[in-house]
């Protein structure tokens, strides 16, 4: 999609489930938002993926002359309130992780948690990124490509690594031009002491534009941040080294999970959605002092506490209840989360899949007696 921000197009991808916790990714000078693509790939079935192409990259307007690191992190306020989000989630990618440490400074209600991935304070020596502005803007990005490229990846003959050459060579040289001014001025001070939220900040071993004592460095200016280090890794990892990349950026979303502050409301939302607004009324319509209590036990903690969770999507939690229902012959429930999965989308081939694991693991006659249930469900619509 496309939406209008201050002063340009921007060009915004938007993936994974509408209820799920928003994370804004922020590639690297040079790229698109296509650098994240083997993350996606992986986070978006728990995640709401946010991915922009900064100004002058990709698909989204070029905004001539040099930008600021102010200005960058502006424009992610702007979006966020396009797409009607107080806060997100922000993962950066080397001038991506400082324009979100910028964000995390000036706009702190607007960064939930922070991944800053092969990036630094500041980028020096700084004389070099005028010498790049002046070359991309007299005759393109094709004039750094062979100092680039040897710094963002190991290997810069492998496919992964022609992909990313092909998105340098894309970008205007205006566009480069002006994010490289921001990377020149950007200084350690504007952002030092002022980041307060959880951050995990991940580098590569053999970085050498933000080296890891760079992120060492980084670590100490905010409270409780913790460093990884992904061996064998240059600047630019998400495309050479997806899976370790995928894997710290999924760690560091997963713990930052906290219970909601209504865990009633959260799972009574959560219950209606899987299991039907209409099967919800009627368990709350005959509930009697009895079970009261028990009811809202259930809601806050089985509904509230498990399923509002990130680490799994309803899908794959339809599935296992499925499994675990069926191996314990919890024969109601199972009928109850066979109706469900019209709304976790489950399919009849899946629970077919599913009772055949049951089958070799808990026992034919169990898989046996929950097929039968299957069937007499799906069968009645």
């Amino acid at each position: 999609m496309f939406l209008p921000l201050p002063g340009f197009l921007a060009h915004v991808v938007i993936e994974g489930p509408p209820e799920a916790p928003p994370v804004l990714l922020l590639h690297s000078i040079g790229t698109t938002l296509h650098v994240w693509d083997p993350q996606v790939a992986a986070l978006a079935t728990r995640y709401r993926l946010i991915r922009p192409d900064l100004r002058g990259h990709g698909l989204s307007g070029i905004v001539a002359g040099d930008h600021s690191m102010s200005q960058l992190a502006a424009d992610q306020v702007a979006l966020l309130e396009a797409l009607g989000l107080e806060a997100a989630h922000v993962v950066g990618l080397s001038i991506g992780g400082r324009i979100a440490q910028t964000l995390a400074a000036e706009h702190p209600g607007r960064v939930a948690s922070l991944l800053l991935l092969d990036t630094a304070m500041e980028f020096p020596p700084f004389d070099l990124w005028q010498g790049r502005i002046d070359a991309v803007r007299t005759t393109g990005t094709q004039a750094i490509v062979d100092a680039v490229m040897p710094r963002w990846v190991v290997d810069p003959t492998a496919d992964s690594s022609q992909g990313l050459k092909q998105m340098l060579l894309a970008t205007s040289g205006e566009g480069y031009a002006g994010a490289a001014a921001a990377l020149r001025d950007a200084r350690a001070e504007h952002v030092a002491g002022r980041i307060t939220v959880p951050t995990t900040i991940v580098v590569g071993s053999l970085d050498p534009a933000s080296p890891p004592e760079a992120a060492q460095a980084m670590a100490a200016t905010i409270p409780g941040a913790v460093v990884r280090v992904i061996e064998g890794a240059s600047h630019i990892p998400t495309l050479e080294f997806a899976e370790p990349t995928t894997a710290a950026i999924a760690a560091h979303l997963d713990a930052q999970w906290v219970p909601p502050a209504d865990a009633h409301a959260a799972g009574m939302a959560v219950r209606r959605a899987v299991l039907g607004a209409a099967h919800v009324a009627r368990a709350q319509a005959a509930a009697t002092p009895l079970d009261a209590a028990f009811q809202d036990w259930i809601t806050r903690n089985v509904w509230g506490g498990v399923w509002t969770r990130p680490g799994l999507n309803r899908r794959t939690r339809s599935l296992l209840t499925l499994a675990m229902m069926a191996a314990l012959g919890r024969h109601e429930e199972f009928a109850l989360h066979v109706r469900a999965t019209r709304n976790t989308g489950v399919t009849p081939e899946e629970i077919a899949e599913v009772l055949l694991g049951v089958g070799a693991y808990a026992g034919v006659p169990a898989a046996n007696h929950a097929l039968k249930i299957a069937k007499e469900v799906l069968a009645a619509g």
